[in-house]
């Protein structure tokens, strides 16, 4: 487990790495989600649980962040994003229609939970709208698994970026880990549930 661990840079962030307002501009110091700089985090598309499907996500600490725990069912149609302790962020309900996949994000707090997003995909191209209007777009990018998060509503800007992890020296670790780059006053654990539904569309947990 030890490589799949990112290298802490000399200027690593601070161990907060997640997110919790969906909203670009909002103030880094009002979300344990959220940063003033750009995050990086390592993702790997196990659970922790022995013998279970899920997920994994660290931050450049080597710090278990994010956890998803699918146990023997793989590509569920409701999952659970959590953090570390268990507590849910976003449960993700995959709604059954025709014509295309369609993915509704619910953001927990408490008792309570509300619809934060919904994720389409339709003929290799997948969508998010978000609950505060805005708009983002999944694109390919980096292999076959990696992709680019582009805010549709502010001239397609990079919101996030996925793409095989590798080593200092160029080792690949294989097709179930990957690095994870946020940009600064992003909502972290939004971009992580999306980048959940997206492991579900290709059946990687």
């Amino acid at each position: 487990m030890a490589k799949v661990y990112p290298q802490a840079p000399s200027s690593s962030l601070p161990s907060s790495s997640s997110s919790s307002s969906s909203s670009s501009s909002s103030s880094p110091s009002s979300s344990p989600y959220l940063s003033s700089k750009q995050e990086c985090f390592t993702i790997w598309m196990k659970s922790l649980v022995y013998n279970s499907h899920g997920c994994t996500a660290y931050n450049s600490k080597g710090e278990i962040i994010y956890r998803v725990d699918n146990y023997d069912k793989k590509c569920s149609s409701q999952v659970y994003l959590m953090d570390i302790r268990g507590n849910v962020l976003f449960s993700i309900q995959r709604k059954k229609l025709r014509v295309f996949g369609c993915w509704d994000g619910y953001k927990w707090d408490f008792s309570k939970k509300q619809r934060w997003f919904r994720v389409t995909s339709k003929r290799q191209k997948i969508h998010v709208d978000l609950a505060c209007d805005q708009g983002y777009k999944i694109v390919k990018s980096g292999g076959k698994l990696g992709f680019k998060i582009m805010n549709l509503d502010q001239d397609r800007a990079l919101v996030a970026e996925i793409k095989p992890k590798q080593t200092a020296t160029g080792v690949h670790l294989g097709d179930d880990v990957f690095t994870l780059t946020v940009e600064p006053n992003i909502d972290q654990s939004l971009i992580m549930a999306i980048v959940m539904v997206h492991g579900l569309i290709h059946r990687q947990l």
